[in-house]
């Protein structure tokens, strides 16, 4: 499984990005799916997970109301819409793929697939 995270860049606070995760290989049915992002000098954290085949979503508190994971299955690729943005969402964000639910949706060691990153800044 690859994926290849596209999509940021940088926006104003306020403003809105959607980033992709285009997946290729064998994902889908089974798989979940999982937005996460890491400030320079702290730790990665879980931004939104959805699951493949019933869609069921999951955010933290600190984006709930504000960004959506959604997926298109003929694309095989995930997207995060990220409203009303702030400075701290500022961030390189991963999408990452977990084949077999393998622990907490939240917890990065549950996800065996990564992508490369892609940068948000969010200026004041």
């Amino acid at each position: 499984v690859q994926l290849q995270a596209s999509g940021g860049g940088l926006v104003q606070t306020g403003g809105s990005l959607r980033l992709s995760c285009a997946a290729s290989g064998r994902t889908g049915r089974g798989y979940r799916m999982g937005w996460f992002r890491q400030a320079p000098g702290k730790e990665r954290e879980f931004v939104a997970c959805i699951t493949w085949t019933s869609g069921i979503t999951y955010y933290p508190d600190s984006v709930k109301g504000r960004f959506t994971i959604s997926r298109e299955s003929a694309k095989n690729t995930v997207y995060l819409q990220m409203n009303s943005l702030r400075p701290e969402d500022t961030a390189v964000y991963y999408c990452a793929a977990d084949r077999d639910y393998g622990g907490y949706y939240y917890a990065t060691e549950s996800y065996e697939y990564w992508g490369q990153g892609t940068l948000v800044t969010v200026s004041s």
